[in-house]
C-alpha cells in the first residue's frame, strides 16, 4: 500500500512540473536572415551570428519572452519565405517601399541609409559618371538592383550582375570581373575599413529606411512595433548604433524617434 502511495505521489510531482514546464515554454521565433551582410547579421571567426539586427532582434524576442532561431535565406528569398510563414521575421536591412507593403508588413523603421557606389582604390572608377560601359554589380532583388535598373540607360551601365549577397560580389570587383558594387552605403563603409584595396567612391541618396519586415497583417508585427518604441525611447537601439558603428546615431533619425508603423500612402 505504502509504495502504491509513493508511485501515485511520484506520478502527481511529474505531472504537476511538466505542467509547470509547460507554462514557462518560451515561443521560438523563427528569423530568416540574409548572413554576410556585414555589419546587419554575419557570422564571427567562431562561426556564430553576429550583427546589428541579431543583436536587436535578440533584445525584440527578449522583451516578447521568446527564444530566436535565426535561418540563414538569400536576400531575394526572405519575401516569399515570410509570405508563406516559412518564417515569422526576416531581416537584413530591408528598405521599407509602397511596393513591398502591398504585399507584406513592417514594423517602424530604426535605421536611415542611402545606397552607395564601391570600386577598385586604385584604378577603378571614381563615381557613376565613370561608370558608363562598364559591369555592376547589385543584390538581387534589392533596392541597388532596383536603382541600377532604373539609372542603367541614364548611366550607360553595359550589364547588371546580380550576386546573393556582399561576398562573392566583393570577390568578383576585387578580381576584376565587375567595375563597380552598388549596395547600402553602411554595409560598404563598415566592409572597406580594413581594406585598402576597396572604396566607397560616392554615395547616391535614396532616402531609404529599414525595418523588419512581417506576413501581411500579421499580429506580431504590431507586437514587435511596441517593443521598438520602448527600446528607442530606453535608448537600446543608440547603445546598439554605438557598438556596430562607433558613433552615435543622429538626433532626429529612425533609430532614436519612436514613429508610426509604415502604411501605404
Amino acid at each position: 500500500m505504502l509504495g502504491q502511495r509513493l508511485r501515485m505521489a511520484t506520478a502527481a510531482t511529474l505531472l504537476l512540473a511538466g505542467m509547470a514546464g509547460t507554462a514557462v515554454a518560451q515561443e521560438t521565433l523563427t528569423v530568416g536572415a540574409n548572413i554576410g551582410n556585414v555589419p546587419w547579421e554575419f557570422q564571427d571567426d567562431a562561426g556564430t551570428f553576429v550583427g546589428f539586427e541579431i543583436d536587436l532582434v535578440a533584445a525584440v524576442a527578449e522583451r516578447l519572452g521568446a527564444k530566436v532561431d535565426t535561418v540563414n535565406i538569400p536576400f531575394n528569398g526572405l519575401f516569399s519565405a515570410v509570405q508563406s510563414g516559412r518564417i515569422d521575421i526576416a531581416t537584413s536591412s530591408i528598405t521599407i517601399t509602397d511596393e513591398r507593403l502591398k504585399s507584406v508588413t513592417f514594423a517602424q523603421p530604426y535605421y536611415d541609409s542611402d545606397q552607395s557606389l564601391t570600386t577598385l582604390a586604385e584604378g577603378g572608377p571614381k563615381s557613376l559618371d565613370e561608370m558608363k560601359g562598364k559591369v555592376v554589380g547589385v543584390d538581387t532583388g534589392s533596392t541597388g538592383d532596383m536603382w541600377a535598373s532604373e539609372k542603367q540607360q541614364e548611366y550607360g551601365f553595359a550589364e547588371i550582375r546580380r550576386y546573393e549577397g556582399l561576398a562573392p560580389a566583393m570577390l568578383d570587383l576585387t578580381a576584376g570581373r565587375i567595375d563597380g558594387y552598388i549596395s547600402d552605403i553602411p554595409a560598404l563603409q563598415y566592409y572597406v575599413k580594413d581594406k585598402p584595396n576597396l572604396a566607397v567612391v560616392e554615395r547616391i541618396p535614396t532616402g531609404e529606411k529599414y525595418s523588419m519586415m512581417f506576413a501581411k497583417d500579421a499580429e506580431l508585427a504590431t507586437k514587435v512595433n511596441a517593443v521598438l518604441d520602448d527600446l528607442k525611447t530606453e535608448g537600446v537601439l543608440a547603445q546598439l548604433h554605438e557598438k556596430w558603428f562607433g558613433v552615435a546615431p543622429d538626433a532626429g533619425s529612425s533609430t532614436v524617434t519612436v514613429l508610426p508603423m509604415p502604411s501605404l500612402n
